[in-house]
């Protein structure tokens, strides 16, 4: 049974630190406090992942370099442990490893750290998946290369057992306790192809300016919503005209306002929504996780 907002608003009402939601009355024989930490313990195990509404972030890892380069100002712990469950990885090929990048800018981030983050959050809520776009950025190696260097990760380090990989979208119940790849690299063992039309429909466009921007996301929930089937990917974070954090100061509220709307309110399986900086407008990514 989908984990209902009711359920997931009253409890965070109650105990702002822990955001605790509560099953509604007909379920109260299953009933358990749930946050944004375990939020998917309340999503039946046959659900398939892309009719959830899944926060998410816009490069996760971007949180140096300057106004015109960060986009986060959270770790990908803190993130996760804030109810995202989305993760877009940009990775470096350099000597032998992924480095994460935003452009030309390392983020103090290797991807070692980013999937130790990714494991030390699941060992403690394994209810829980991570969805991880892996994309490679301000390098140029061919796939054949950059599949040396994933393949690496996986056998030589150990990384292997974390995955999900396969090349369709799985239920819930299969990947709890996992990170779902979804390859955004030709090279890539499996993973579910980033871009595939017949799996995907997303909404990015960077180079929106806000007034722009905004009506494309507003009309993306709306199809997501009236039209289930494919990974929606609605993607709230733009760079145009002004630093993603100005950006965001004037789209997440306003994506906040749309979600608890008359309207809004009645949408569910949004599909996984990537922002800049979520945590700077409280209760965003517990309005979406509660459109599940």
């Amino acid at each position: 049974m989908p984990l209902t907002r009711r359920a997931f608003l009253t409890g965070a009402t109650a105990t702002a630190a822990t955001a605790l939601l509560t099953a509604p009355a007909s379920a109260r024989s299953r009933t358990r406090a749930l946050g944004v930490q375990n939020w998917m313990a309340g999503i039946d195990a046959s659900t398939p992942l892309q009719r959830l509404t899944i926060p998410g972030t816009h490069d996760s890892g971007a949180r140096f370099g300057g106004w015109w380069v960060e986009c986060q100002n959270t770790t990908l712990g803190q993130q996760l442990g804030s109810g995202i469950r989305f993760l877009d990885i940009r990775c470096r090929a350099f000597e032998g490893s992924f480095s994460i990048h935003h452009g030309a800018f390392y983020q103090n981030l290797n991807f070692d750290d980013v999937l130790g983050a990714c494991r030390d959050f699941l060992r403690g809520q394994p209810t829980e998946t991570v969805l991880m776009r892996v994309k490679q950025e301000y390098s140029q190696e061919s796939d054949a290369t950059f599949r040396a260097l994933f393949d690496d990760y996986l056998d030589r380090r150990g990384w292997r057992s974390l995955f999900h990989i396969g090349n369709a979208w799985p239920r819930l119940g299969e990947v709890r306790g996992k990170v779902v790849l979804i390859a955004d690299n030709g090279g890539l063992p499996g993973g579910i192809r980033w871009g595939d039309g017949g799996l995907f429909d997303i909404q990015d466009d960077y180079n929106a300016v806000p007034a722009a921007k905004f009506p494309k996301v507003e009309a993306h929930f709306r199809k997501a919503a009236a039209q289930p089937g494919k990974q929606y990917i609605n993607f709230v974070s733009t760079a145009a005209a002004i630093p993603p954090r100005w950006n965001a100061d004037d789209l997440n509220p306003k994506t906040h306002s749309l979600l608890d709307s008359a309207e809004g309110r009645a949408w569910r399986g949004l599909g996984i929504v990537p922002m800049d900086y979520p945590n700077t407008r409280a209760g965003l990514v517990e309005s979406l996780i509660a459109h599940n």
